[in-house]
């Protein structure tokens, strides 16, 4: 079963300088107990696409087309962006039937609020559990996730907690209401690497035992390597490349996903220099139609990837790429193409 179906999903930034593109067309979906990961260099789209998910995109930014089909609980089905801003259905969502883990947690977290009040704010808004009992059961939270001593850490204070222990916390909200699916941005940004694979390990264990789907937003290619069933490479707010993990570090096609690829180190592999991509992922404003990585790809072909935009085809079953040297296929013109 599909638990969440992305379709044409966009997401602009309307400025002074021009509307950029921050998500052009993405399509994606997760099933049901399964590991989505999205990969990509800074600047690609992946968190915006992931903000866009749940509404939480913010002017300048807005969706401005697509359609972010959830599978309830219940089994029913709804279109997130269809809902009004201030819907309960939506509010029911948040948090619900979709949870977060955001990139930097001392900054997602209230500086005001102890933690305890926070994760139980979650409870409150999606339970009818007595106050007394929110409290237990926030205790039986932060517990689970690995935090020591969990009943005075409830009435701590955000900064009081290492950068490890707001991790947790963070999971223990984003759990709180049992959700179906996961979504977790850079879930171990500025970790070192012993609680790098612990929080890992914690989200791996977590997700077995209730059943959930994941969606991780990542550029570390070792946390997709060791977690996902599943990768969408994403570049200038668009899929390149979507295909099964074994099979994107056994043949990746795209050329992008292969100078990611090598610009990694690689156990067994001795190399006096790294790989790099030349250039820089370009600022999504007035660009030309043409393929996104034309100015950096080293076998782009003069008067075929500069004059359109390549389709997402499929080239071998379960293989989508974006990419010229694999077929001819065009993405057609419509009304966004222009702006």
């Amino acid at each position: 079963m599909t638990r969440l179906d992305v379709r044409d999903l966009r997401t602009y930034f309307f400025l002074d300088e021009g509307i950029v593109k921050a998500v052009d067309g993405v399509s994606l979906h997760v099933g049901d107990q399964e590991t989505v990961g999205v990969i990509g260099e800074s600047g690609c789209g992946k968190t915006a696409m992931a903000h866009s998910l749940l509404r939480l995109t913010t002017p300048p930014g807005e969706v401005v087309h697509g359609n972010v089909t959830l599978t309830r609980k219940d089994g029913s089905r709804v279109d997130i962006l269809a809902l009004p801003p201030d819907s309960p259905d939506l509010l029911s969502i948040r948090g619900n039937e979709i949870s977060m883990v955001f990139q930097e947690p001392m900054t997602s977290f209230s500086p005001v609020h102890t933690i305890g009040s926070q994760i139980g704010e979650m409870l409150a808004t999606h339970t009818d559990l007595a106050p007394a009992r929110i409290r237990e059961r926030v205790v039986e939270l932060m517990a689970r996730v690995g935090i020591s001593n969990p009943r005075q850490r409830f009435d701590e204070y955000p900064h009081q907690l290492s950068g490890g222990m707001r991790q947790r916390a963070m999971i223990a909200m984003a759990l709180a209401a049992k959700p179906k699916i996961i979504i977790a941005d850079e879930p171990t940004t500025a970790l070192d690497v012993t609680v790098q694979a612990q929080i890992l390990d914690l989200l791996k264990q977590l997700q077995r035992e209730d059943d959930m789907s994941a969606l991780y937003i990542t550029h570390n290619l070792g946390i997709v390597a060791e977690e996902v069933d599943r990768v969408y490479v994403m570049y200038l707010g668009r899929v390149v490349e979507t295909v099964s993990t074994d099979r994107l570090f056994a043949k990746p096609l795209h050329p992008y996903t292969q100078k990611l690829l090598r610009s990694v180190p690689q156990p067994g592999r001795r190399v006096e220099r790294l790989e790099v991509i030349e250039g820089s992922v370009p600022v999504p404003i007035g660009l030309p139609v043409r393929c996104g990585f034309y100015a950096r790809c080293p076998v782009a072909m003069k008067g075929t990837c500069d004059t359109a935009m390549p389709a997402l085809t499929e080239v071998e079953p379960g293989h989508q790429v974006r990419c010229f040297l694999y077929s001819q296929e065009r993405e057609p013109h419509d009304e966004w193409t222009a702006l």
